[in-house]
C-alpha cells in the first residue's frame, strides 16, 4: 500500500527568514529568557502558527538559528603534522567564533541556565561540531582522549579572548594557544 503524497501549499522561504531573522534581532536585544514566540512572529510579519508549524518551542527555534548561522565545516587536515593541523583548526575556530554576535552568545549562555531544552538543543550542537573538529586531527600523534579534550580547551580558551577579555584572537595568539597550551596538552609523551 503506497503513502498518498502530501498536499498543501509548499513553505515560503521568505517565512522562514523572517523568522530567524526576528529571532536573531530578539534574542540580541532582549534575552532569552524574556524572548517569546509572540514577539517574534509580531516581528517576523507571520501567525504563532506558522512558527509553531516548523519548531515546538522556543528552544528549537533558537537551536535551529544557531544551527543556520554556523559559517562552515573544520576544514579538512592536511600533509602537515599535528602542529601545523591543529594551527590550521583552531584559525578556523577562532573566525567562527568571532563572526557570532556577542549579544546572542551571552543570551544563549544565560538561557542555558534557565531552560534544560535550550541546554539540551546546544549541548547536542555542541556534541556534533566537538566530532567534527576531532576528525580534523590526526590521530597518530595524539595522546588517547586528545580529541575530545582539543573539543573542549580550545573553544572554551577562544570564547573567553573574545567574549570575556574582549580581545581578538590574531595569528600571534593562535600561536600561543596551539603552542603553549594545546600541544603540550594533546601531544603523546
Amino acid at each position: 500500500m503506497s503513502e498518498s503524497p502530501v498536499v498543501g501549499r509548499p513553505r515560503d522561504v521568505r517565512r522562514d527568514a523572517a523568522i530567524h531573522e526576528a529571532a536573531l534581532v530578539l534574542l540580541t536585544e532582549v534575552g532569552y529568557d524574556q524572548l517569546s514566540i509572540e514577539a517574534i512572529a509580531a516581528r517576523a510579519g507571520v501567525a504563532k502558527t506558522t512558527i509553531y508549524r516548523r519548531y515546538r518551542d522556543k528552544a528549537a527555534l533558537v537551536a535551529a538559528e544557531v544551527e543556520q548561522r554556523q559559517g562552515s565545516a573544520p576544514p579538512e587536515p592536511g600533509a602537515g603534522g599535528l602542529r601545523e593541523n591543529l594551527l590550521t583548526v583552531v584559525r578556523w575556530l577562532a573566525r567562527e567564533i568571532a563572526e557570532q554576535e556577542i549579544g546572542m552568545l551571552g543570551a544563549l549562555f544565560a538561557g542555558m541556565r534557565s531552560d534544560p531544552r535550550l541546554a539540551d538543543e546546544m549541548r547536542r550542537i555542541l556534541r556534533r561540531d566537538q566530532a567534527a573538529m576531532a576528525d580534523r586531527l590526526p590521530g597518530k600523534e595524539l595522546a588517547p582522549g586528545a580529541a575530545a579534550l582539543f573539543a573542549e580547551v580550545a573553544p572554551g580558551v577562544i570564547v573567553h579572548r573574545i567574549v570575556f577579555a574582549g580581545e581578538r584572537c590574531d595569528d600571534q595568539f593562535v600561536q600561543h594557544l596551539v603552542d603553549d597550551i594545546l600541544l603540550p596538552l594533546l601531544r603523546k609523551h
